[in-house]
């Protein structure tokens, strides 16, 4: 991958974190405000683990392999203390939403993985996706 993106792909990254962020942090959340900060650092820990697993060459690697183990418990870790006030359905919808998408990204620019058309939009609907949950459902305690 080259040292200057494409301001195609600058604009692509921005808008999706704008995006996720105000899926994330939309309105202010009086019970749980915590468990979204710990659902924002178990997709942060995911994404890390993820991207890690490339690099790890089918776990011949120690460091990436150490990183990626290490990334998923903390993940897995962070996801259980959202789990304290988020409903289970909408926590892991926003952790595996957001996290392919993350990791898409991740992929365009470290891996130069390229995505066509029908590959954005569909993320780009399961961004909107995340915004509705968040937006409409009865289920998030706004």
């Amino acid at each position: 991958m080259s040292g200057r993106e494409s301001p195609q792909k600058t604009a692509m990254l921005q808008t999706a974190c704008a995006f996720m962020l105000a899926a994330l942090f939309h309105k202010p959340v009086k019970l749980g405000t915590m468990s979204y900060f710990y659902l924002a650092l178990a997709i942060i820990a995911e994404v890390i683990a993820t991207s890690s697993l490339r690099a790890t060459e089918e776990f011949s690697k120690p460091v990436p392999t150490f990183i990626m183990v290490i990334g998923y418990a903390l993940a897995f870790y962070f996801m259980t203390l959202a789990l304290r006030t988020i409903p289970l359905g909408i926590t892991y919808a926003v952790w595996s939403g957001l996290g392919i998408v993350l990791i898409s990204i991740i992929g365009v620019m470290f891996y130069g993985e390229r995505l066509d058309l029908a590959a954005t939009i569909g993320m780009g609907l399961i961004v909107a996706g995340v915004l509705v949950i968040h937006l409409f459902s009865k289920a998030v305690r706004h």
